[in-house]
């Protein structure tokens, strides 16, 4: 890949808080955000929430805000793109900066990813939607070198058999009509 991708449209940020709870109260009460999953990943406290059935999350909280110096704010930008394709072309590039640091493509089940830092240390999320959901938070090992249909077996075989497993499509439609309790 010459360039950077094409097809990239922002998706969510993440913010480390200090009170999970009370951001998300805030958030759900005065906001009109729906919670759509919560767990834990890496060790923190996580809330997923979104006010859109194409978006199962637009904020994520994550707890372990301190108040330090070095403590920092924002957890994540993400970003959509296109293809798994344009997921590999990425990780080629981002393997040949010599600024950038902790690559790490993941499978969420709902999406797969390519996680890294850029030159001062922010997280940056490029990733593209699975066709299934699965409750989050999930952090499973992504191959990029694998084809397409590859990847595809191996997260639909790692998620299938999980109760709230379901069609992307029959999840936003649910959703949906939560959202219509605004």
């Amino acid at each position: 890949m010459s360039g950077p991708p094409k097809d990239l449209d922002f998706s969510h940020v993440g913010l480390y808080v200090y009170d999970l709870e009370k951001m998300r109260d805030f958030y759900v009460r005065v906001l009109g955000f729906k919670e759509t999953d919560r767990g834990v990943a890496r060790g923190r406290k996580i809330v997923f929430l979104s006010r859109n059935p194409r978006e199962h999350h637009q904020v994520v909280f994550a707890e372990g805000r301190t108040g330090e110096p070095t403590d920092m704010v924002v957890n994540q930008l993400s970003m959509r793109a296109g293809s798994i394709q344009d997921l590999r072309a990425l990780k080629e590039n981002l393997d040949r900066e010599p600024d950038v640091s902790d690559i790490d493509p993941i499978s969420h089940g709902v999406a797969w990813s390519v996680y890294f830092r850029d030159p001062e240390r922010n997280r940056i999320e490029i990733f593209v939607d699975t066709p299934w959901y699965v409750d989050q938070p999930r952090i499973d090992p992504l191959d990029l070198t694998k084809s397409d249909q590859e990847i595809a077996e191996e997260t639909h075989e790692a998620i299938a058999s999980h109760p709230s497993f379901e069609p992307l499509a029959d999840w936003q439609a649910d959703f949906s009509e939560k959202l219509k309790t605004l």
